[in-house]
């Protein structure tokens, strides 16, 4: 299983507009063949560290690496990354594994 954390940051004030586009293409993520789990989430409230207003981060979980590589190229991703590429100012994508 892979694990994907991507770390967001829009233009200020644009982190809404960013969600909902990405809300609207959730579905057809979800429904994509070796998908586990796919969403945003945002800063919880209390004494830990943040990521600020602008920021969120994409939990993900692909049964393997093909799986993520055919999500990455998918139609739906490429037309979601074409709207909202002028709201993004920043875009940091780990890919990991479990160690054991």
């Amino acid at each position: 299983m892979i694990h994907v954390l991507a770390i967001i940051t829009a233009k200020p004030g644009m982190r809404g507009q960013i969600l909902e586009a990405f809300r609207a293409n959730m579905p057809a993520v979800h429904a994509e063949a070796g998908c586990i789990e796919y969403g945003p989430v945002v800063d919880a409230d209390g004494p830990f560290a943040k990521f600020g207003d602008d920021t969120f981060v994409v939990v993900e979980k692909w049964e393997s690496p093909e799986h993520l590589k055919a999500h990455a190229a998918s139609p739906h991703m490429a037309a979601y990354g074409a709207k909202t590429k002028d709201w993004v100012a920043s875009r940091t994508i780990h890919v990991m594994k479990a160690p054991f």
